[in-house]
């Protein structure tokens, strides 16, 4: 029997697993992170909520974990949208193929990377009750 916590979240900021960045970091190179606080930012630069990075300029080799509420879309459209403008934008998202969002900007539009099981944010000692997946949109808009 599920028990209405297993897939509730006091959140919907989940902080990026470090060796994970590490690994998609030495590939990308990195020079900003759209969606962070002071204590979780993994670039030099970073957009905290307070900066709102929707409302912000992204540019070179973008990292970002949005929020994975309602706003979501909203983050994955300013993605596909900056790379259309040639910024390379690498997303963590939870893998949630039957969405408006994952149909009308990521298939077929940037390559995708599914995750074997499930991942362990920041310090959690339980898995994610969700899979994840990376997705790039390249600057030259090509999957």
């Amino acid at each position: 029997m599920l028990t209405k916590g297993l897939f509730s979240s006091k959140t919907d900021m989940w902080e990026t697993p470090q060796y994970l960045f590490d690994e998609l970091n030495k590939e990308f190179n990195f020079n900003l992170d759209v969606c962070a606080t002071k204590e979780n930012a993994k670039c030099k630069n970073y957009y905290t909520t307070t900066q709102n990075g929707l409302l912000q300029e992204w540019f070179g080799s973008v990292w970002c974990n949005p929020p994975y509420g309602k706003e979501i879309s909203k983050w994955i459209e300013k993605a596909y949208e900056s790379s259309l403008r040639g910024t390379t934008v690498v997303m963590l998202l939870p893998s949630r193929t039957d969405t408006k969002w994952f149909h009308s900007y990521i298939y077929n539009q940037a390559e995708i990377r599914f995750i074997k099981g499930r991942l362990k944010f920041g310090n959690s000692e339980n898995s994610a009750p969700f899979p994840s997946m990376i997705v790039i949109f390249k600057g030259d808009n090509r999957c």
